[in-house]
């Protein structure tokens, strides 16, 4: 299962982003925050709590089903007599979700998280990277395991010369993401592919934002 892997933004961030706000609504989100224990029902009632404890008045709160869904907007309508009175927007989802509600909604918005990383769910509350986007996959080359998200030092080209029996010198818990690459090759007989020398990566990439045009649709 693939998430928008989040935490919390500190008190003393959140105090920060919200001074000069005196009404205050929280909305959550119910899919990736609501996994991950960062917006979902308890998070956004603790939120209110603890906010009313510090002196804000929330005006309303409320976890939509998703809130990077172009129909949260019209969700929403429910509550515009609680928006409208209200300074600021608590918003407790990813970026993503921030940034559609600041796009419907004529109003302050806050992010109370920080956004992480897409995940993938390795265990019970365990997230791990899975793809950083850097838009130059060389998967096909590697097994299907990927060396720019799994290596500490994203090499293209591996292994590095501090691999120790198959583990990694900047975390020694951790498998050397090239080491599980010569292995997968070596299962399927694909070990030459080890001698493909990929070239130093573009740091400088696309420029940003990012924009895809797809022609003859």
């Amino acid at each position: 299962m693939i998430r928008s892997i989040t935490q919390q933004k500190t008190e003393e961030e959140i105090e920060r982003l919200l001074s000069g706000s005196i009404r205050v609504f929280i909305i959550g989100c119910g899919t990736c925050t609501t996994l991950t224990h960062t917006g979902g029902e308890p998070e956004v009632t603790a939120m209110k709590e603890k906010l009313s404890g510090k002196g804000k008045m929330i005006t309303g709160h409320v976890v939509v089903p998703v809130a990077c869904d172009n129909l949260t907007g019209e969700i929403l309508d429910e509550f515009g007599g609680q928006i409208e009175q209200t300074d600021t927007l608590l918003i407790m989802s990813c970026a993503f979700g921030v940034q559609t509600i600041a796009r419907q909604l004529h109003k302050m918005v806050v992010p109370a998280l920080d956004t992480l990383f897409i995940g993938k769910e390795t265990g019970l509350g365990q997230y791990n990277e899975i793809c950083t986007q850097c838009g130059t996959c060389i998967i096909g080359e590697t097994g299907g395991i990927c060396p720019v998200t799994s290596c500490h030092k994203g090499l293209l080209n591996g292994p590095c010369g501090g691999t120790n029996n198959g583990k990694c010198e900047i975390d020694k818990d951790k498998d050397c993401v090239w080491t599980l690459i010569y292995n997968r090759l070596n299962e399927l007989g694909q070990l030459d592919l080890m001698r493909t020398l990929h070239k130093p990566r573009n740091f400088l990439g696309e420029p940003r934002p990012g924009k895809l045009i797809i022609q003859n649709i």
